[in-house]
């Protein structure tokens, strides 16, 4: 059981590495916003899921579950509400070919 916590550990911290490497190299705020919000979630998922399986059954593995509902919940959330308040406020979207 605990190869498999440690290989989901190392898969959910490569998909947040992934997002951190898209933060950096994504020209837009758009394109940076959906990377990390897409490569956040499932790498928080994935490390919760790992912190869960490495406690085993107890309460501490509900309240790592009910983080990961909240997470689940939030983080869509929160990514849709801060591209639409940016395209609401006039941020133009990236275009091939039109780098500033």
């Amino acid at each position: 059981m605990m190869v498999l916590a440690d290989i989901l550990l190392v898969i959910g911290l490569l998909f947040i590495l992934t997002g951190g490497i898209g933060i950096v190299r994504l020209p837009d705020f758009y394109t940076r916003l959906h990377a990390m919000g897409k490569c956040d979630t499932l790498g928080v998922m994935l490390v919760l899921v790992a912190l869960a399986i490495y406690v085993g059954p107890s309460f501490a593995s509900v309240k790592i579950l009910l983080i990961m509902v909240c997470i689940g919940a939030a983080n869509p959330t929160a990514t849709h509400a801060l591209g639409r308040a940016a395209l609401q406020a006039g941020l133009v979207p990236w275009e091939r070919g039109k780098e500033s």
